[in-house]
């Protein structure tokens, strides 16, 4: 059954015609793996293996573009490792960026558009398993959203990340742009209401990025307020799991150590390593035999999992950057899931990083710890120029934030009080 607030949120629209008119656009920002991710093979693509040759996957549009993400044949073992080399990316130490594997072009389809963040995989037979945002996204159009016209989403290449000021970061720059592009265009073409901003996950790491890089008369303009679902503020400890011995990110009959290196590689997962700041310098977070590693000790840490080619990056782009969770000084409500056994240390014994640790469990939301989820409440307590509202929803997990009844109740009455021109719960 629906809770109260969305009853009351559906009574203060009559009509979807009136409802257009009234609302203020929203940009859906998806999380790490939360959209679609295309691939191109040009003739500088090597296989890594016959069946990875240039003729799989057997289908392809005109111009040569496949699905990568989600492609179900990763749950086969023989192209496990196929999708993991397609997916690599590699540092450059000499341009001091990322790229991808040679030969390997990558794009995030339709963006401006939330159709790609739907479902990882539409076709019939995986639809409803790869579902991602359709719930959130129905529950938007059923309170009166149009895609395209009020309702808009921002998919990007979620491997890559953001570097500290000073070092280049070619991709995650280009989408930060492309994102503020879309904002003022989607204001524009509503009569110059400012955006509402939902992301999910990953996603909140880059709007507070986007919001902090723009001068705030910018922001005062075009941002209504952001909605941040989930939003890992201060990294995971499960991050630090799957840098050791990959994770399947549930994906059944996958090796997590198929996938492992390909997850090293990734420039978005060293920016979800624990921040110092959040998790403390303290407090142990991975234990091994010989060694116990806090959120002060990743580059140890990274050193001593077999990845030391990590180490340059992570102290020079991400480290500084993790300092980086300044107020925007635009409304911000987070809303997060809890009551869920969350990874908070892990114990690895003689058998070292390739065997998947003894778990102790703590609260948050199966992904992402509790002291991370409510970080800004402790980092932004002195500016009063900050608006700052944290709710909670008992027993949601992660991703389940985005389909569970409950939330989506939540989610929806705050976008309908954050729309209400009469409102007292209204921020601005």
């Amino acid at each position: 059954m629906k809770g109260l607030r969305f009853i009351v949120a559906m009574s203060l629209f009559c009509t979807c015609q009136a409802i257009s008119r009234g609302l203020h656009p929203l940009i859906l920002v998806p999380g790490n793996g939360g959209n679609q991710l295309e691939a191109r093979l040009t003739s500088d693509y090597k296989p890594s293996s016959l069946l990875c040759n240039r003729w799989y996957p057997i289908v392809k549009d005109s111009e040569g573009w496949f699905r990568l993400w989600f492609d179900p044949s990763v749950l086969l073992p023989p192209f496990t490792k196929c999708f993991a080399d397609r997916m690599m990316l590699y540092y450059d130490p000499d341009l001091d960026d990322f790229h991808n594997s040679p030969g390997v072009e990558t794009r995030a389809p339709h963006f401006g558009s939330p159709q790609s963040l739907l479902y990882l995989d539409p076709n019939f037979i995986w639809k409803e398993i790869t579902g991602y945002m359709a719930s959130l996204v129905e529950s938007l159009e059923r309170v009166g959203y149009v895609t395209g016209e009020t309702l808009f989403g921002a998919p990007y290449d979620f491997r890559y990340g953001l570097a500290a000021g000073g070092h280049p970061s070619r991709v995650g720059s280009k989408f930060l742009q492309d994102l503020k592009d879309l904002i003022e265009k989607a204001s524009n073409s509503n009569g110059g209401k400012p955006v509402i901003l939902v992301s999910h996950s990953l996603g909140g790491l880059f709007v507070l990025q986007l919001l902090n890089r723009n001068p705030l008369p910018w922001r005062k303009k075009f941002i209504k307020h952001f909605v941040a679902l989930s939003a890992p503020w201060g990294g995971t400890v499960e991050e630090m799991l799957t840098f050791a011995s990959g994770s399947t990110l549930g994906v059944p009959f996958v090796d997590p150590l198929d996938v492992r290196q390909e997850q090293r590689s990734s420039e978005s997962n060293l920016w979800l390593m624990p921040n110092p700041k959040v998790f403390g310098r303290q407090k142990p977070l991975a234990i091994t035999p010989n060694a116990t590693y806090s959120a002060n000790d990743i580059t140890e840490f990274l050193d001593a999992i077999g990845f030391p080619q990590g180490v340059h990056p992570y102290t020079t782009r991400i480290l500084p950057l993790l300092e980086q969770l300044n107020e925007p000084e635009v409304p911000v409500t987070c809303i997060i899931g809890t009551g869920v056994k969350t990874p908070e240390t892990l114990v690895y014994g003689e058998n070292g990083f390739d065997e998947q640790p003894d778990v102790i469990y703590g609260d948050g939301d199966g992904t992402v710890n509790m002291v991370s989820l409510l970080a800004l409440e402790s980092l932004w307590t002195d500016n009063k120029n900050q608006t700052l509202k944290v709710i909670t929803v008992s027993d949601v997990s992660h991703t389940s934030i985005l389909k569970n009844d409950a939330a989506l109740d939540e989610i929806i009455g705050e976008i309908s009080d954050i729309n209400s021109l009469v409102s007292g719960r209204n921020f601005v």
